[in-house]
C-alpha cells in the first residue's frame, strides 16, 4: 500500500512538471515569446536541465505530437500551390509544412545554456530512438537544426597542447576513442612538438571541445601505430618532418551525431599544417578496419563484390580457402596473434588481398567499413595495407592485426570524392595490385 502511495505521488509529481514544461513552451511560441523570450526561455531551460533523463519521455510526446504540422493545413497549402506554384504559394506551404518544435527549439538554442539543453536532450532521444520509432520525426528536426547550428563555418578550430587548460587535458583523456590515452605521461607525448591536436569549438560551447584529430609529424608514411603512441619514445626534430599522419579522431558530443564535423576538421587540419610546416608535403591516416574481421568471418558472396571481375573472382575465392586451410577452417583463430605471426607468405598474401577487397570494392555500399566509408567519401586515397599494423586485442579483434592508410592529397580530394560518391574508390597501384 504504502509502495502505491509512493508511486502515485510520483506519478503526480511528474505530470506537475509537465504541465509546467508545456505551459512555459506555449508562453515561448506566443507572440510575447517572440518578442521578449529570454526569461520564458531561461526559466524553460532551468526546468529542463533538473529533470532526470528517464522523465523526458512525456516531454517528447508533447513535441512530437502536439507540435507537429496541422495534416488539413499542410494538404490545403500543397493543393494551391500545385495548383499556381508561385513564391507566395511555396512560402505559404513551406511555414505550414515546419513543425512548431522546430521554432521552439530556436528559441530556446537563442538564450544563454539554450544550446547545451537542445544537445542534451538529443542524446536522450537518440537513446529511446530504438525503442519509440514513433519520435523518428523529432529526431529529424533535431538534426536538420544542430547541423545548421554545427555548421563548421560557425566553429572555431583551435590547437590543444600541453599548455592548455586542465579541465580541456581531462576532456581529451575522456573522449579519446581510438587509441586509449593511458594517463598524464601517454598525453603529455602526445602533446609534444612532433605531434598536433586539433579541435572545433562552439562559441555558445567555449569550454567544450565537439571533435579532435591527432597528428603525428614523422619522416615517413607509418605502417603501425605502436610507435606512434609510445609514451616513452623520443620525439623528433623539426627537420625530420615529411609526413603528417592523422591516427585518431574522436567525437566528444553523443548528441551530434551524423552531423558532419570530422571531414571539415581533418581538412581544416591539413590546410594548416600545410602553411606551418612547408616541408610537410603528405598528409595522410594511419586508420583501424573495424569491420574486416565480421566480414570475413560472415562468409560474404565475393562474386556479389561491385567491380570484382572473373579473375580477380578466382584469386579471391582462391585466398579465401588459403586462410581457411591456414586457420583449421576457423578465421576467427587468425585473431591469436601467435598464428598471425606464423602465417606463410601465401597466407599473408591470400588475407591483404581480401582486405584490398573489402576496402576497394565494399566501401561505396552500405556493408562498407564505416571508416572507410568517412575518409573515402572526404577524398581520401586508399593508399597502402600494413600486416600487424595493430597487434593490440582490439587490432587483433577487428581486422587480424591489419592497418591501412588513406592519403590525402590536397589537389586530389575533389575528384577523390566525386569517385566515391559515383560508386567507385580512389586506390593506389600497389592496393590494385593486390587483387
Amino acid at each position: 500500500m504504502l509502495d502505491e502511495l509512493r508511486e502515485a505521488a510520483a506519478r503526480q509529481r511528474r505530470q506537475r512538471a509537465l504541465k509546467s514544461l508545456v505551459l512555459g513552451c506555449k508562453r515561448l511560441l506566443s507572440g510575447r515569446g517572440q518578442m521578449n523570450g529570454t526569461p520564458v526561455a531561461r526559466d524553460l531551460i532551468e526546468r529542463l536541465d533538473i529533470l532526470p533523463d528517464d522523465q523526458l519521455d512525456g516531454f517528447f510526446d508533447y513535441l512530437a505530437n502536439d507540435l507537429s504540422p496541422d495534416p488539413q493545413t499542410v494538404l490545403r497549402r500543397a493543393r494551391a500551390y500545385a495548383e499556381n506554384p508561385g513564391a507566395a504559394e511555396l512560402i505559404a506551404l513551406t511555414r505550414a509544412a515546419e513543425p512548431a518544435r522546430q521554432e521552439l527549439l530556436r528559441r530556446l538554442n537563442r538564450t544563454p545554456g539554450g544550446t547545451a539543453t537542445v544537445l542534451r536532450l538529443r542524446r536522450v532521444l537518440l537513446k529511446r530512438l530504438p525503442r519509440r520509432p514513433e519520435l523518428a520525426a523529432l529526431e529529424a528536426d533535431l538534426l536538420h537544426l544542430l547541423s545548421s547550428w554545427f555548421n563548421p563555418g560557425f566553429l572555431q578550430m583551435k590547437r590543444v597542447d600541453w599548455n592548455s587548460p586542465a579541465q580541456l587535458l581531462e576532456k581529451i583523456i575522456l573522449h579519446e576513442a581510438v587509441h586509449e590515452v593511458d594517463g598524464w605521461d601517454d598525453l603529455r607525448r602526445r602533446m609534444q612538438p612532433d605531434r598536433r591536436c586539433f579541435a572545433f569549438f562552439h562559441p555558445q560551447l567555449p569550454d567544450e571541445p565537439l571533435i579532435f584529430v591527432e597528428v603525428a609529424l614523422l619522416p615517413e608514411m607509418p605502417d603501425a601505430i605502436a610507435p606512434l603512441i609510445d609514451k616513452n619514445a623520443t620525439p623528433l626534430t623539426a627537420e625530420d618532418f615529411r609526413v603528417a599522419a592523422f591516427y585518431g579522431i574522436s567525437n566528444c558530443e553523443p548528441g551530434l551525431r551524423s552531423v558532419s564535423l570530422g571531414n571539415f576538421l581533418i581538412k581544416q587540419v591539413a590546410e594548416h599544417l600545410h602553411h606551418e610546416l612547408p616541408r610537410v608535403r603528405t598528409y595522410c591516416t594511419l586508420s583501424p578496419i573495424p569491420g574486416f574481421s565480421a566480414w570475413l568471418r560472415a562468409a560474404p558472396d565475393l562474386a556479389a563484390l561491385p567491380g570484382v571481375g572473373k579473375a580477380a573472382l578466382a584469386k579471391l575465392t582462391a585466398a579465401r580457402a588459403t586462410l581457411e586451410q591456414a586457420s583449421g577452417g576457423d578465421l576467427g583463430a587468425l585473431q591469436s596473434p601467435t598464428l598471425l605471426e606464423a602465417l606463410d607468405a601465401a597466407a599473408q598474401d591470400a588475407l591483404l588481398a581480401l582486405a584490398a577487397a573489402y576496402l576497394g570494392h565494399a566501401s561505396p555500399t552500405p556493408a562498407g567499413d564505416p571508416v572507410a566509408r568517412f575518409h573515402l567519401d572526404n577524398g581520401a586515397r586508399l593508399e597502402r595495407l600494413n600486416p600487424r599494423g595493430n597487434m593490440s586485442p582490439a587490432g587483433l579483434r577487428q581486422s587480424f592485426g591489419l592497418m591501412v592508410n588513406y592519403l590525402y592529397d590536397l589537389d586530389r580530394i575533389e575528384s577523390s570524392h566525386a569517385k566515391f560518391r559515383n560508386g567507385a574508390v580512389a586506390r593506389s597501384r600497389a592496393v590494385s595490385g593486390l587483387i
